[in-house]
């Protein structure tokens, strides 16, 4: 979701130098700013080229590689060398001065146009290179450790003899600390030797018993009892055996100069057979009593050890993992950018308050496969937006020539006005979401779990196809919609989108899909609310028409809707035409952007806590309960809290609050009125059932309950008259044969 800022978006026109249009990127006016030069091999790895990027004065602009220099008029001390600055660095970190005898200098290497920056490339090749070649001649001296007892840097210098490596004496490494043994150490491998020792006599006296049951050996002879001791004697002398000649094996190879390390002490406990010398296998017994043990029970026990399968308690299950809270503008300033890592922080830190996290199921966490973004966006949006950006530079450039990017006036790029991009940490949050969406709702859809609530960053219901916009790269629920049809083999699937914005991307992927049916309540004031789609006439095409229901409301914010309104829409529009359609699962696009807060260009509605938590209790009733919360949109980290924690209490079959009561006995507003109206004349073509409800729509809550109350009654009593009269009409006419009889 972004803001209704006539001048943002990605619809609106590019700000003058400060756009790239048709993918380009700059060539860089100064070798000196680093981040700069990055960003710049970065997009022209993905083919951008061209017009010249004007960056912003306000990013950072430090050389790497070397201490900061100043460079000003005032400064009249000459540069230091860089054989200073080596010399500088060896004093501090306690090392060899550089011209000691056995240390090499490596000048630097002269580029094309003077000296290179010693974070470019050529530079570190170049260097990787002079030092393998001083290797291979023996000239390179070995590293010295900075923590041995060495003179202080200030000290004199000692004679070149004292300093020379050959006579270095390095002082014997003590275990004084925790450090984990090496793999090849003897005490290691001895204790693997002695554990597969204990689990083959384990295996042997478990075949023992079975072959002993399986044969009616229960009350075997002295002769065969002992026999079978006798041979469960000479195993253990064999395993013990192992362990003595490998051990003494190991001992002669690390007392031998001349072993290659290949020849060293095996890693592997059956490599240990051939180190023994001396030692004859004994042959084989009981070959023939394998038909004799069954291991039907062997693979359910493998299964249930496999560390792979996870189960769940039958419970709410939670969506959320940190990583997504790393996709930030490289600005580093929230306050520009509403859309930040603080509303994952305070959603997850107010639900671990309250305990919620605790009672429910925290799924594993994983990013979304290619193969699922690209049920629903481009190959070349996917690839551009979803993959590492060193996979890019082997992509094809034409799949690029339509992407654009921007410099925003917060100095951050962003692919529109609105959504920034992390060339590091977008993709990793973007595909983590859509990952976290799709496992939560199989796993509801499958029973491993009850329902669920997805905490994800970035939102998704305004990513198009082909195009990111409104915070939005990939398309969470429509994704894991999709892979409910395709993987659950699912018929019907309801989304609710009740974020502020119109999903105007869910519309356009299930436009001709009357297996999804889209119920959107948002604000649309005449299309001049973003993104401007999602007007009430929008109902689908082809075989999708009717199943695709726009709530637009009008009216400005005079007065902004709350809770009467929302209430009013899912108990006249939303919830007779889920019931009708049946689905089998229940996705919503939760964004909290309508609850109060939140200013005009980002919702600007009055909605509550308890009545998010109300509309979340409603939908529960459809689908046997299947349903999954998706974070969408939502801004004010107070509002959004509380709003998270009356649907998580509400899926948790928690006791909810009541909404205030003067939203329960008030009529909507006007313009939602006129809303509900044209909503239900179009929507009546396609599901009668809603025709009823056109002429209480000027019912607050508690009247319209009273009056279905009051029909209720009244069909009861109905109802029961009729029996009555029934049961009088049927006793007369069996009394009339008996008269006649007695006659």
């Amino acid at each position: 979701d972004c803001s209704s800022n006539s001048d943002s978006g990605p619809n609106s026109p590019p700000a003058g130098p400060h756009a790239l249009p048709n993918g380009s990127l700059a060539s860089l006016h100064s070798k000196e700013d680093s981040h700069s030069y990055q960003m710049a091999s970065l997009y022209r790895s993905v083919g951008y080229h061209g017009n010249d990027l004007h960056l912003s004065p306000s990013l950072p602009n430090i050389s790497l590689g070397r201490p900061p220099s100043s460079s000003g008029t005032n400064n009249s001390s000459p540069p230091h060398s860089e054989s200073e600055l080596r010399a500088l660095e060896a004093g501090r970190m306690n090392m060899p001065h550089p011209h000691q005898a056995g240390v090499p200098y490596y000048p630097s290497v002269p580029g094309m146009e003077g000296e290179l920056p010693p974070h470019h490339p050529a530079y570190i090749s170049t260097q990787m290179k002079l030092m393998e070649e001083s290797r291979s001649q023996g000239k390179l001296m070995s590293h010295v450790s900075p923590y041995n007892n060495m003179p202080p840097a200030n000290t004199a210098s000692p004679s070149t003899a004292e300093t020379h490596p050959s006579r270095i004496r390095h002082k014997p490494l003590g275990r004084t600390q925790s450090a984990p043994l090496p793999l090849g150490h003897p005490f290691l491998q001895q204790q693997n030797l002695l554990l597969q020792q204990q689990h083959s006599q384990q295996v042997k006296q478990q075949i023992r018993q079975a072959v002993l049951h399986r044969a009616g050996m229960e009350n075997v002879d002295e002769e065969t009892e002992a026999k079978l001791q006798q041979e469960m004697r000479e195993s253990r002398e064999q395993d013990a055996d192992d362990v003595i000649v490998v051990k003494e094996s190991h001992m002669e190879e690390s007392s031998s100069e001349t072993l290659k390390p290949q020849q060293t002490f095996p890693n592997h406990p059956r490599e240990a057979v051939k180190h023994r010398r001396h030692h004859h296998h004994r042959p084989l017994a009981r070959t023939q009593s394998s038909p004799l043990v069954t291991f039907s029970n062997l693979p359910q026990q493998t299964q249930e050890s496999d560390p792979t399968t996870i189960r769940y308690r039958y419970t709410t299950g939670l969506a959320y993992d940190s990583i997504m809270q790393k996709h930030q503008c490289t600005c580093n300033n929230n306050s520009n950018h509403p859309e930040n890592e603080g509303r994952l922080h305070s959603i997850w830190s107010r639900l671990h308050e309250t305990g919620l996290t605790s009672r429910c199921e925290r799924i594993k966490s994983r990013k979304a496969s290619m193969e699922e973004l690209q049920s629903c966006h481009s190959e070349a949006h996917t690839l551009l937006y979803g993959t590492n950006p060193l996979n890019r530079q082997r992509l094809d450039p034409s799949l690029f020539e339509n992407m654009r990017f921007f410099l925003l006036p917060c100095g951050g790029i962003g692919v529109d006005s609105d959504t920034v991009w992390n060339e590091m940490h977008t993709y990793i949050a973007a595909r983590t979401a859509v990952g976290c969406v799709v496992d939560l709702s199989l796993k509801v859809a499958a029973r491993e779990l009850k329902n669920g609530f997805a905490v994800v960053r970035p939102p998704g219901h305004h990513a198009e196809s082909h195009q990111p916009m409104g915070f939005c790269y990939f398309n969470s629920v429509a994704i894991a919609a999709k892979q409910l049809r395709e993987k659950m083999k699912l018929e019907k699937i309801l989304i609710v989108d009740w974020d502020v914005h119109h999903g105007n991307s869910t519309q356009q992927i299930f436009y001709d899909d009357p297996s999804v049916l889209y119920i959107s309540i948002h604000r649309h004031d005449s299309g001049n609310f973003f993104p401007g789609t999602g007007s009430i006439e929008e109902c689908g095409q082809n075989k999708g028409q009717g199943y695709n229901v726009n709530i637009a409301f009008g009216g400005l914010l005079t007065p902004p809707m709350g809770d009467a309104e929302y209430l009013a829409a899912f108990r006249t529009i939303i919830m007779p035409i889920a019931r009708e359609f049946r689905p089998e699962a229940v996705l919503v696009s939760s964004g909290f952007d309508a609850a109060m807060g939140h200013p005009a260009p980002l919702g600007g509605y009055q909605v509550s806590p308890a009545c998010y938590g109300h509309m979340t209790r409603e939908l529960m009733s459809l689908a046997d309960g299947k349903i999954v919360l998706a974070l969408e949109g939502g801004y004010e980290l107070t509002a959004i809290s509380d709003a998270a924690e009356m649907c998580v209490k509400a899926l948790s079959g928690d006791e909810l609050p009541s909404v205030q009561e003067g939203e329960l006995q008030r009529p909507s507003c006007a313009p939602a009125l006129e809303t509900f109206e044209e909503v239900l004349k179009t929507q009546a073509k396609y599901w009668p059932v809603v025709q009823k409800y056109l002429g209480t729509i000027q019912y607050s809550l508690m009247e319209a309950q009273k009056r279905e109350m009051e029909e209720a009654d009244t069909v009861s009593a109905l109802a029961s008259l009729s029996m009555v009269a029934g049961k009088r009409s049927s006793s007369f006419e069996q009394s009339e044969p008996m008269e006649e009889g007695e006659s």
